[in-house]
């Protein structure tokens, strides 16, 4: 069966994700496309490096031309974001990305854009799961790859440059050519060297590459640019002294940071630090968008400014809908995606890594002493996060628990009030939070508290845990 999440469908490869069930799920989209007249816009299709990510890419393409829909083929592994961009540029009203982003090595999987460029709403994707799983293999009409380049309904594209342009642009290059700063780059042996590379060293930057081979097991960890898979950029930032580390995931739409001390910032710092910049460093005015899982201290940020922080679900498509809406400045998330006003509706590492360079360029300052002077102005929020496996007996046992009957434990602290749109989500008096919800990409019930200190946000996150019996 075909089931999307947030991040689109993913699969283990050879039991879910195999070609038979891309072909479906691509015969799926083109039907829709021919049902609502859009076919003639035509679509992109790109991939990562995973494993079979090309030849996956290939049967989708296959497919749109077996259905005389006009593919775009970004011929080469690229971020996803280049190919959201394109979607966005050519005026198409679909396109797909083959990867799984930062999952496991083990999964891959395909994301969908509708027009714009943006992810994929939720009825969309339900509804080409569902027409998906209703298809058999008589139902696909393909063209092999070749006649369909030879018949002109493949273009393949092999330049990154459009997209790459379009980031320099929008980047203050003067302020950013005269700092000379140094930068260690880790792809996570993903697909961000070429573009980010590049515009770091169009602005003078002096860029060093760590773990840049092809390897689909991602050097055996999860490609997600998390404190602990970071421990060689943070080791390389340090021996080679440089200004900052930045890492990308797989896709290249979520990243990491490492500061000139050596430390890890959080998302939720880089997503405080960007949306201060774009206020205060550029004058830009408008609210910004957070999901329920990501810190309130962008909330600080923005009512110091005399602006609205929205919460949406979590999901980006939830956080670009509601910039759209508001016309927020910068929308986020926990996880490491965010996108700035401007640019495309969807998370983008290679643009936010490019952002927070200009930022420590046109400050003069370290990267740690603008962190230092966030925490004097806006104070200190600590989260910790929580992930369990479990078996799909217990997920129906936990689904009923905790989202059905509502059975939480009891807090040492006041609760204000409980929101169930998304999981769970308990607000306490003190201004502090916890979430419980299902991960949409993997099978992990994940729990996120965030409180004034450390010790709080762990107890709240391990009374859920006990009462739960999720630990041992």
């Amino acid at each position: 069966m075909i089931e999307f999440g947030t991040g689109g469908w993913r699969a283990i490869i050879g039991d879910g994700f195999t070609k038979a069930n891309v072909r479906l799920l691509v015969q799926a989209l083109c039907d829709r496309m021919h049902a609502e007249g859009v076919a003639d816009r035509g679509t992109v299709v790109g991939f990562d490096r995973r494993f079979l990510s090309a030849e996956a890419a290939r049967w989708a393409s296959e497919v749109f031309a077996g259905n005389g829909i006009h593919v775009q083929f970004i011929g080469r592994p690229a971020p996803t974001p280049m190919f959201m961009w394109t979607v966005g540029n050519l005026g198409c009203a679909y396109g797909i990305a083959v990867t799984a982003s930062h999952n496991p090595a083990l999964y891959n999987g395909i994301k969908v854009f509708t027009a714009g460029g943006r992810d994929a709403e939720e009825s969309v994707t339900d509804e080409l799961g569902a027409a998906a799983n209703r298809l058999s293999d008589a139902d696909v009409r393909s063209l092999p790859f070749e006649d369909a380049v030879g018949a002109g309904l493949i273009t393949v594209q092999t330049s990154l440059n459009w997209y790459i342009d379009a980031i320099i642009d929008a980047l203050d290059m003067e302020a950013i050519r005269h700092r000379h700063l140094h930068v260690v780059l880790d792809p996570m042996f993903g697909v961000a060297q070429t573009s980010l590379q590049t515009i770091l060293m169009t602005a003078r930057c002096q860029v060093d590459v760590i773990n840049d081979r092809h390897d689909t097991l991602f050097g055996g960890r999860m490609p997600s640019p998390d404190a602990a898979s970071l421990t060689h950029l943070r080791q390389e930032v340090l021996q080679r002294g440089a200004d900052l580390g930045i890492a990308t995931d797989g896709d290249a739409d979520r990243l990491g940071i490492i500061d000139d001390a050596g430390r890890f910032l959080h998302p939720n710092q880089i997503l405080v630090l960007l949306y201060e910049y774009l206020l205060s460093g550029k004058g830009w005015r408008g609210p910004a968008v957070r999901n329920m899982s990501t810190t309130h201290l962008l909330d600080r940020v923005a009512a110091a400014h005399g602006e609205q922080c929205h919460e949406v679900p979590v999901g980006f498509k939830w956080i670009s809908a509601k910039m759209a809406e508001t016309d927020a400045v910068i929308g986020g998330e926990s996880s490491g995606g965010l996108t700035v006003r401007g640019h495309i509706p969807g998370k983008d590492g290679i643009y936010a890594g490019s952002l927070l360079v200009e930022m420590v360029a046109t400050s003069g300052r370290r990267l740690s002493q603008l962190w230092a002077e966030i925490e004097d102005r806006y104070g200190r929020l600590e989260m910790v996060e929580r992930s369990y496996p479990f078996t799909p007996a217990r997920r129906a046992e936990l689904e009923r628990r905790v989202f059905s009957d509502h059975d939480l434990p009891a807090f040492d602290r006041a609760v204000d009030h409980v929101a169930w749109t998304d999981g769970g989500k308990v607000y306490f008096a003190d201004g502090g939070w916890l979430t419980i919800r299902f991960s949409g990409t993997e099978p992990l019930l994940r729990v996120f508290a965030e409180a004034e200190t450390a010790a709080a946000a762990q107890d709240a996150a391990a009374r859920v845990a006990r009462h739960l019996g999720l630990e041992g």
